[in-house]
């Protein structure tokens, strides 16, 4: 792996900056994503505010002068909330110009869009990238980027936190479900098969909705909607669950910021050692696996001095962290690339 420079340093952290700047922007402008309007009942005139794009809403009472002050006050700030956005929005995209230049970006366009429709939806907390991808945002966090051929994969896997509402996530998914969300994404999204945990867009580039084992009275299908995708239930990703989050701003192919929640490093390398031992596992994955597990432990040990490898993962199986041995050796960490 290769350490950024000192200028692609500059140009990530002033991107992160702008970025936080961006999501309160965004944060501030969400209440007048649906608008106020006057709406006419049995001849007499009433405020109405849409809480959805369906035209749901409620009543704020008869046309008055206080009616109209609601109006006027929401009107403005509407207008305020979307000057401030725009604005943010075009310093965003110069920032983005100077960070593909800088050769910053690495995150796939279409994790990226995936990963923006879950952080405008809301719904950030409630989903860890775990697998390959994440390892963009380890290189974020440690200024380094890895070997290109330990990031290549044709596919995220998102954890969903099943201990949250899933009534909640519904809501904020317009109802229409983690698939309308990919829609929005890229339009060609669709689940491979009926009641299943994946999506494929016409590129053949895969989205896998997967929860840790549900206990007995828990176990009912997780999904967000008719027709939507169903979370598989995968063995071992109750470690991932529970283990402490690393929450990150990466830089994706075009050069724009990328929000994303991925499992901390350590966890990360350990499981990932643990993957390569397991009889079960597909050969043809397990050497990548202890690949990708030396690479983010070497890039911890090099870069990330306040994740210390002897301090007590509670939240890992005995198993996973004896793989400790197995990371030791076999990846460095090179200079600082050109600026």
């Amino acid at each position: 792996m290769k350490l950024l420079s000192n200028q692609q340093r500059l140009h990530l952290v002033n991107t992160e900056q702008l970025f936080d700047n961006y999501r309160n922007a965004q944060r501030q402008a969400r209440p007048y994503t649906y608008g106020m309007r006057w709406k006419t009942v049995r001849k007499t005139e009433y405020l109405f505010r849409d809480k959805d794009r369906h035209g749901n809403g409620k009543s704020l009472g008869r046309r008055s002068p206080e009616t109209e002050k609601l109006l006027e006050a929401f009107t403005q700030g509407r207008a305020t909330a979307q000057d401030r956005l725009r604005q943010i929005t075009e310093q965003l995209g110069e920032q983005a110009r100077l960070n593909k230049a800088l050769r910053l970006g690495r995150v796939p366009r279409i994790v990226a869009r995936v990963l923006r429709e879950l952080d405008e939806a809301g719904l950030h907390a409630d989903f860890t990238v775990i697998g390959t991808q994440a390892m963009y945002a380890y290189e974020s966090a440690g200024a380094s980027h890895f070997l290109l051929e330990l990031l290549a994969s044709g596919d995220v896997d998102l954890l969903y936190d099943a201990r949250h509402k899933i009534t909640l996530a519904s809501e904020k998914l317009d109802g229409n479900g983690l698939l309308g969300l990919l829609k929005k994404a890229d339009k060609t999204f669709e689940c491979v098969r009926q009641d299943g945990y994946r999506a494929a867009n016409a590129g053949q580039f895969m989205v896998d909705l997967v929860i840790a084992p549900l206990a007995m009275q828990h176990a009912k299908p997780v999904t967000f909607s008719a027709s939507d995708l169903v979370a598989a239930q995968v063995p071992g990703l109750q470690w991932l669950l529970n283990a402490p989050k690393l929450d990150t701003v990466a830089i994706d192919e075009d050069g724009w910021p990328v929000p994303i929640k991925v499992p901390d490093p350590r966890v990360f390398a350990l499981h990932k050692a643990w993957l390569s031992t397991l009889t079960t596992r597909e050969p043809v994955k397990k050497r990548r696996d202890l690949a990708q597990g030396k690479a983010v432990a070497a890039l911890v040990r090099a870069e990330m001095p306040q994740y210390a490898f002897e301090e007590t993962l509670t939240s890992l199986h005995g198993d996973v962290r004896k793989m400790l041995p197995l990371l030791a050796a076999g990846v460095t960490v090179a200079q600082q690339g050109p600026s």
